[in-house]
């Protein structure tokens, strides 16, 4: 699909290096707040999060199933598990066999498109979402290594809070989502100034005929509707040319300075020099 798949992945790179320097521009809304911008998405998140996130990454993609690709381009896989033959099929086992990278890659996909960084709030619930699911398995394994009841029991209830966690943050996250997707189909840009300039991943392109952020659709006419025209530079209106008063006046003090040329004509009286002979003539 991106013909040269060593390119794609340096592209990959080089938008994960701007990402880690930051965009210039923010979410609509916080992940903190996500819950309170629209409370049912978010519980339909929590119920079906599954289900959400196979709906959200083919609204990235503008309902357009010849764009996808499997996690985004994120992962070894991407690009070879026939994603052009079956993409429903593809999406599906992707957002039910790796859930946690189809969120992350939509997520990635969304920054990316519209040059958006996390809050250091959104980093801090992420970061405490990601910490407590490690702790988790690290109980899980030292309780399983020890063999200790004690053990196990803080282990079980270590990953019962992890799993809380996890997934009340990303219902959150799913619906902070929705909410960008949703203000970028409207035409809405996102908060902030424009960050580093780079260019959308194949996905980001919107398909013809959709009026995104990003503008009119290639071939709706050049230049759009109500930009400005350019002005007459020194060009008579009637067909004449120039326009009278074209070129301009020298200003005072400008070009040409006074007193220029001389009077009596050129070159003045006495030049050159008596005495004076130039090279040739002393040849």
């Amino acid at each position: 699909m991106f013909g040269n798949q060593s390119q794609f992945k340096q592209q990959k790179y080089q938008q994960f290096e701007v990402r880690k320097t930051g965009y210039g521009q923010t979410w609509n809304t916080e992940l903190k707040t996500a819950c309170c911008a629209d409370p049912a998405y978010c519980l339909l998140s929590a119920c079906c999060p599954n289900c959400v996130s196979y709906l959200l990454r083919k609204q990235l993609i503008y309902n357009d199933m010849t764009r996808y690709v499997c996690c985004n381009g994120d992962c070894p896989c991407s690009g070879r598990m026939a994603e052009q033959s079956c993409p429903e099929v593809c999406l599906c086992l992707e957002v039910f066999v790796c859930f946690t990278q189809s969120v992350a890659s939509t997520r990635w996909a969304i920054q990316d498109q519209q040059r958006i960084s996390n809050t250091p709030c959104d980093n801090c619930l992420i970061g405490t979402m990601i910490f407590c699911q490690y702790l988790a398995c690290l109980c899980d394994i030292a309780a399983c290594l020890s063999g200790s009841q004690e053990l196990a029991e803080l282990a079980h209830c270590i990953d019962n809070i992890a799993q809380i966690i996890w997934c009340s943050v990303c219902a959150c996250m799913q619906t902070q989502h929705k909410v960008q997707l949703d203000a970028r189909d409207k035409g809405q840009a996102p908060a902030g100034q424009p960050g580093p300039y780079q260019a959308p991943m194949q996905q980001a392109i919107p398909p013809p005929g959709v009026h995104g952020m990003y503008g009119p659709a290639p071939g709706s006419g050049y230049p759009p509707q109500g930009y400005p025209q350019p002005q007459n530079m020194g060009v008579n209106p009637q067909g004449g040319y120039p326009t009278q008063g074209y070129p301009p006046a020298p200003q005072q003090g400008g070009y040409a300075p006074q007193g220029y040329p001389p009077q009596g004509g050129y070159p003045p009286q006495g030049y050159p020099q008596q005495g004076y002979q130039s090279q040739e003539m002393r040849r």
